[in-house]
């Protein structure tokens, strides 16, 4: 049999390195023996890829292993100062980013004003929020390897397109490309729940879980969905809109223009609504007092004893809880992280939120199921976006996204 293409000799060869690559940035630090013992590789082949990541910056030597008699083996670890990436996540007013290492550390984070929904004017204000958060980092800007983009919506990110946003209106614009004609690096573009779910993923509880989702809430409510090891985004991008099934027909009103959604029961907008409606009733409560009224003043005010606070945050915690129940029926999955700015909700809507969920899960999936809790702030976010980045450079060569030509951002 004769030897195989030089293209296919290539590709074999690429993603030898990337699994060599990826075993010490998961289970490092590794030496030779233990990274040909775990990947199959033959140790002469391992040693040549690691010469080569060493010879490119990508991982370095750090000290000595145990020894099972002989030589003590020398450890390989990544290096995280070979390259940066850039995330941000893109709000209705803001533009969050922040420069993390490859170990998804954030070394900088800033937060920037937006004052306009025109679609070329929300690019401008990512590329400079961008420019200056590599700036105020002090790291040169040949050593940023790529941008990742996060925003609330239906998002293709295979080829950068928003398919639908709720905040700006845009329907099938393209957002990665002119970024990337600008900087002249990749830029990936996501929805900002997978954003998270990715950096779960990678980095977060999510690590070397199988079936796995992250649920959202704060000013809506999204998820993330991880099934056999692989993220899903659906066939256009849209997996994962929880906040959107229905619970209640003829329901309240919710923003995307239907009625009776999750998202219209139990985000931190529906509690602030029904705490309106209670106080323009007269009900008895300190919320009455609150200027303005916040998610945080109604969290306070179920500390301090307020039985209106406490029912709202707990009503808000079932209907969210049945919601995920759901998901675990559809999806059975190990571990349900929650995430997001409404997290600092706390047990007064998350212990109803958990009774729900195991009240309305089908026999025994929720008998096993981890439900973890993680805040969520802008650099949160940010860094969520920022590991998209990252999660294509540990990619296997078979499963990258590919970049489309770049066009300029429109006068």
């Amino acid at each position: 049999m004769g030897r195989p293409p030089k293209g296919s000799r290539d590709l074999i060869k690429a993603i030898n390195r990337n699994l060599v690559l990826n075993l010490i940035q998961s289970r490092g630090p590794l030496s030779r023996t233990d990274i040909a013992r775990l990947s199959g590789l033959s140790l002469a082949a391992v040693s040549e890829i690691t010469g080569e990541l060493i010879a490119a910056g990508l991982i370095r030597e750090v000290g000595t292993g145990e020894s099972s008699g002989g030589r003590r083996p020398i450890l390989l670890r990544l290096n995280p100062q070979a390259g940066f990436v850039v995330g941000v996540k893109l709000m209705k007013d803001a533009i969050a980013s922040a420069l993390t290492d490859l170990d998804a550390k954030v070394l900088h984070h800033r937060v920037t004003p937006l004052r306009s929904a025109r679609l070329t004017q929300v690019l401008r204000a990512i590329v400079r929020a961008v420019e200056a958060t590599i700036a105020e980092s002090g790291v040169e800007r040949s050593r940023v390897l790529g941008i990742g983009i996060g925003m609330a919506g239906v998002v293709d990110g295979e080829s950068g397109i928003c398919r639908y946003s709720p905040f700006f209106g845009w329907r099938n614009v393209q957002i990665a490309e002119p970024i990337a004609a600008h900087f002249g690096i990749p830029v990936y573009l996501e929805n900002d729940v997978n954003t998270l779910t990715i950096a779960e993923q990678w980095f977060g509880y999510g690590r070397d879980v199988e079936h796995f989702v992250v649920v959202t809430v704060g000013r809506g409510i999204g998820a993330g969905i991880v099934v056999n090891g692989q993220f899903y985004r659906g066939a256009l991008g849209g997996a994962g809109e929880l906040g959107h099934i229905t619970l209640i027909e003829d329901g309240p009103l919710c923003d995307c223009g239907k009625r009776g959604c999750l998202e219209a029961l139990a985000a931190d907008p529906a509690v602030l609504r029904a705490a309106r409606a209670a106080i323009a009733r007269g009900e008895p409560t300190r919320l009455a007092e609150a200027d303005p009224l916040t998610l945080e003043a109604v969290v306070a005010a179920a500390e301090a004893g307020d039985e209106l606070a406490r029912k709202l945050l707990a009503d808000s915690g079932r209907w969210l809880g049945m919601g995920i129940a759901i998901l675990v029926n559809l999806l059975n999955p190990q571990l349900v992280i929650v995430g997001g700015e409404g997290v600092r909700a706390g047990e007064w809507r998350f212990g109803p939120m958990r009774e729900a969920l195991r009240a309305h899960a089908f026999d025994g999936l929720a008998d096993e199921l981890q439900v973890v809790l993680e805040p969520a702030g802008d650099e949160t976010w940010a860094r969520g976006a920022a590991c998209v980045v990252l999660g294509e450079l540990f990619k296997s060569p078979v499963h990258r996204r590919t970049q489309q030509d770049w066009v300029p951002i429109p006068a």
